[in-house]
C-alpha cells in the first residue's frame, strides 16, 4: 500500500474515479443527509470511546459531522474522503467553529497515512461503500496502532435503508462488467468478523436510527439535493422516469407517517474493535 501518492498522481484509484464523482455531487447539501443520522454517529463515537487527546481518523468523513463531534471533545482529528466537493464544506464548517481538523482527499482502499499512525479509526456508514471491501478493511487495520480502537456504523442487509436502496437500484442502468459487492454485506455480523476479525478483537451491537422529516416530499428534497447517488441518478433520468422515481421514493417515506410528520426507523450495527 502507498503511504503517499507520487507528485501529480491522483490520490484515488482509477476504479473509484466514477464513485468519487457520484458521491461528490451532493456537495455541501450532504450535511443535511448526515444530520439525519446524528443519533447513530453519537452512538458510534460513544462506543469508540477513545482516550483523551487521541489521534483519530474519520474514514469517508463526508462533510465532517463525526470529525467535528470528535474534535469538539478535544481529540486530534483527521478526516479522509475521496469526494472533494464534500471536503471543501467540511473544511469551511470546521473553520467556522474554530476546530483544527485536517481534511485529506484520499482513497479508503489505499489510505495516505503511515502504519499505526492513529490511536483510533471511525467510519459512520462510509467505508461500507468501498468498491473493494477487503482492501478497505486491511487499510483500517494498517493505520490503527496496536491496542488502538475501531468503531464502524453499517446499515443492515434487511432494514429500511436497504429497502430504500432497492428503490434507487430499480432506476439505475445495469452495471458494466462485474458489479462490486453489495455494501450491505458489511451489515452481516459474519462478514464483519471475516473482514476485521483477523486484525481486531471485535464486538457487534444493534442500533436503530430515526430519520424524521415533515413528509416524504421533504425526504426527497434532502436526498435528491445532497445524497450523491440519488442526486446523480435523478439528473440522468428522463422526465417520466424521474417523476416515477420521485413518486416512489416519496411514497416509501410517507409510509412511515406519524402524528407530526414521518419517522423512519433505520436499522444498523456498530462494530467495535481493538487492534491486536
Amino acid at each position: 500500500m502507498n503511504i503517499a501518492a507520487e507528485p501529480g498522481a491522483s490520490p484515488i484509484h482509477s476504479h473509484n474515479a466514477g464513485p468519487s464523482t457520484v458521491w461528490s455531487a451532493g456537495g455541501a447539501a450532504y450535511d443535511e443527509v448526515s444530520r439525519g443520522i446524528l443519533d447513530a454517529i453519537e452512538h458510534t463515537i460513544n462506543r469508540l470511546n477513545p482516550g483523551p487527546g487521541a489521534r483519530i481518523l474519520d474514514v469517508a468523513t463526508g462533510t465532517g459531522w463525526a470529525a467535528r463531534r470528535l474534535a469538539e471533545r478535544g481529540h486530534q482529528v483527521t478526516g479522509v474522503d475521496f469526494a472533494p466537493d464534500m471536503l471543501a464544506p467540511a473544511r469551511q464548517q470546521a473553520s467556522a467553529r474554530g476546530l483544527d481538523i485536517q481534511f485529506v482527499e484520499g482513497d479508503a482502499e489505499d489510505l495516505p497515512f503511515a502504519d499505526g499512525e492513529f490511536d483510533a479509526v471511525i467510519s459512520t456508514f462510509g467505508v461500507m461503500f468501498a468498491q473493494q471491501p477487503d482492501d478497505a478493511a486491511a487499510e483500517l487495520a494498517r493505520v490503527c496502532r496496536p491496542g488502538g480502537r475501531l468503531a464502524l456504523a453499517v446499515w443492515t442487509p434487511d432494514g429500511n435503508v436497504f429497502e430504500m436502496f432497492r428503490i434507487i437500484k430499480g432506476y439505475m442502468p445495469p452495471p458494466e462488467g462485474e458489479p462490486p459487492p453489495s455494501p450491505f454485506e458489511w451489515g452481516r455480523t459474519a462478514r464483519l468478523r471475516e473482514l476485521l476479525g483477523e486484525a481486531f478483537d471485535v464486538d457487534v451491537e444493534e442500533g436503530t436510527s430515526y430519520y424524521r422529516e415533515p413528509d416524504g416530499a421533504a425526504a426527497w428534497r434532502t436526498f435528491s439535493e445532497g445524497y450523491g447517488p440519488v442526486h446523480t441518478l435523478a439528473r440522468k433520468l428522463g422526465p417520466e422516469q424521474r417523476a416515477r422515481f420521485e413518486a416512489e421514493f416519496t411514497a416509501f417515506h410517507d409510509g412511515f407517517a406519524d402524528a407530526l410528520g414521518i419517522t423512519v426507523p433505520r436499522q444498523y450495527r456498530v462494530v467495535r474493535g481493538v487492534r491486536r
